[in-house]
């Protein structure tokens, strides 16, 4: 049964935060996720922290996740009010997909064939949602990356029959997202959102080591260092407003020495390097362990609160 069934990411998708959640649980504000507390996530993706969260805080208030992605939110959105008609939809396409087994130039024209559909985007909703996670589901590493006309442009990935339709897993998230705002917009706009007890966690596009390691062309707009940087002042005020914040994003400095561009932008609070994985790339040998930043105004927190209480 859903109920009894924990929720968990419905998708894959690069750069998800599993493989962080025993890191992110250590730099945890104890002061505020011990009361009643609100929890925003403004670049939600495949929400992987958000799921932790809800599993394991029943002091957890609300939820509210954000995403510039409009598809992305249009699935929440639908796992959240429709998820067995969007199931009866996936368990069509698992069942063709899969019936195409062993024969890759027929799998390969059904990937390229939906993912043309999907890029007319003149389904349904619940059409185009379904689209969405089989496409993702299907793609190389669940990369999600559309080009300046704003096409899904990620090649078919080898698996061989992905589960697409993850009945259980969607029932027990629809259950779970009953206690989540879901909005898509701008990062910004979630302080609205924010309350007296407030945790937000930032997953935003990564700034890339190099050149060709550039995948996040996440949205038409790219996210670029200026976006960086208003992000990093959005942070500033949240700090200022005595809300707790976590960040993360790539640890550039470990590819060189000299980057010391967000150890420079965050100067004053506190930045942790951390161990994660590399999944993307196309050459396999690329792939490996490298470490990640993790942010918070932790520091700055502490002391207003030693100062509080002096």
């Amino acid at each position: 049964m859903a109920e009894n069934k924990i929720a968990k990411p419905f998708l894959k998708w690069a750069g998800g935060k599993t493989q962080l959640i025993n890191d992110i649980e250590k730099v945890l504000p104890k002061g505020i996720v011990k009361s009643n507390f609100t929890y925003i996530e403004p670049f939600v993706g495949s929400g992987a922290v958000l799921f932790w969260m809800l599993n394991n805080f029943p002091n957890l208030k609300r939820a509210v996740i954000n995403d510039i992605n409009e598809d992305l939110i249009n699935t929440y959105k639908k796992i959240a009010s429709s998820p067995k008609e969007l199931i009866s939809i996936l368990e069509i396409l698992q069942s063709e997909f899969h019936a195409l087994e062993g024969n890759e130039d027929n799998k390969k024209a059904y990937y390229y064939e939906k993912r043309i559909l999907y890029n007319t985007r003149k389904e349904t909703i619940s059409g185009q949602v379904a689209l969405f996670i089989f496409l993702n589901r299907t793609c190389f590493n669940g990369l999600y990356r559309v080009n300046r006309k704003n096409e899904y442009n990620v090649p078919m990935g080898s698996y061989k029959k992905p589960m697409i339709c993850d009945k259980e897993n969607i029932l027990a998230v629809s259950e779970a997202l009953h206690k989540v705002e879901i909005l898509c917009g701008d990062f910004e706009r979630t302080i609205n959102f924010s309350e007296q007890k407030t945790l937000f966690y930032f997953d935003p596009p990564y700034k890339p080591l190099n050149e060709t390691s550039s995948f996040n062309s996440y949205a038409k707009d790219e996210f670029n260092d200026d976006e960086q940087i208003r992000l990093k002042e959005f942070c500033n005020k949240l700090d200022v407003l005595n809300h707790s914040w976590i960040l993360s994003n790539s640890d550039i400095k470990g590819k060189d020495k000299n980057d010391n561009f967000f150890d420079d932008l965050y100067s004053g609070f506190n930045i942790q390097r951390v161990e994660a994985k590399r999944s993307i790339n196309a050459n396999p040998n690329k792939r490996g362990k490298l470490t990640e930043l993790l942010i918070t105004n932790q520091v700055s927190s502490k002391e207003k609160e030693y100062v509080r209480a002096v």
